[in-house]
C-alpha cells in the first residue's frame, strides 16, 4: 500500500508540475482522476496544445494489468458513483466510434491506456480533432478510463466496459 500511495502521489507531482512546465510555453488543462465503480484507479491527466494536435498525457495507477479504454467524455460531471454523469464520448463532428487514428471516429476516441503488471500506466499521445477551447475544446469535459480496451469498432463506445475512474478537465 505504501508503494502504491508513493507512486500515486509521485505521479500526481509528475502531472502538475508538467502542467506547470507547458504553461510556460503555451495553455494547458488538468484533470485529477478519481475512483469510480468500487475501483482503485487514481492519478492525473495534462492536456497541452502542440502543433495543431493536442497532447495527452497520462499517469495512472490502480488499474488491471492490460489496456483500458481511454477517452474525453461530453459532460465535465464526474458525480455518479459509475461516472455516469460524464454522458458519452465528446463527439463534436458527429461520427461514429472509430480507431483513434482515423478519420470516422468521436472526437474523444484516444488510445488505450496500457498498465503493467503492478497496474500502472504512463500514456503520452498526441490527436487530432481535439484542442483545449473552442467547439473542440476538451476543457470543460471530463475524461474517462475503462475497465476494459476499446476495441475500435463496437457502437457507440468501443465495448469498453464500466468506467473505472472519472477526471473534470479545468484549464491549467
Amino acid at each position: 500500500m505504501k508503494n502504491r500511495s508513493v507512486f500515486v502521489l509521485s505521479a500526481c507531482a509528475a502531472v502538475l508540475l508538467g502542467g506547470c512546465a507547458s504553461s510556460l510555453g503555451g495553455p494547458s488543462a488538468m484533470a485529477e482522476l478519481q475512483a469510480r465503480s468500487g475501483s482503485t484507479v487514481s492519478g492525473g491527466v495534462r492536456f497541452s496544445e502542440v502543433d495543431g494536435k493536442l497532447r495527452v498525457e497520462a499517469k495512472v495507477a490502480g488499474l488491471t494489468p492490460g489496456e483500458h479504454g481511454f477517452h474525453v467524455h461530453e459532460a465535465g460531471d464526474c458525480s455518479a458513483a459509475d461516472a455516469s454523469s460524464a454522458k458519452g464520448h465528446f463527439n463534436p463532428a458527429g461520427k461514429a466510434h472509430g480507431h483513434h487514428g482515423g478519420s470516422e471516429r468521436h472526437g474523444g476516441d484516444l488510445p488505450n491506456l496500457l498498465a503493467n503488471a503492478q497496474g500502472e500506466a504512463k500514456y503520452s499521445a498526441e490527436v487530432t480533432g481535439l484542442s483545449l477551447s473552442g467547439a473542440t475544446g476538451v476543457v470543460g469535459r471530463s475524461i474517462v478510463v475503462h475497465a476494459d480496451p476499446d476495441d475500435y469498432k463496437s457502437q457507440p463506445a468501443g465495448n469498453s466496459g464500466k468506467r473505472v475512474a472519472c477526471g473534470v478537465i479545468a484549464a491549467h
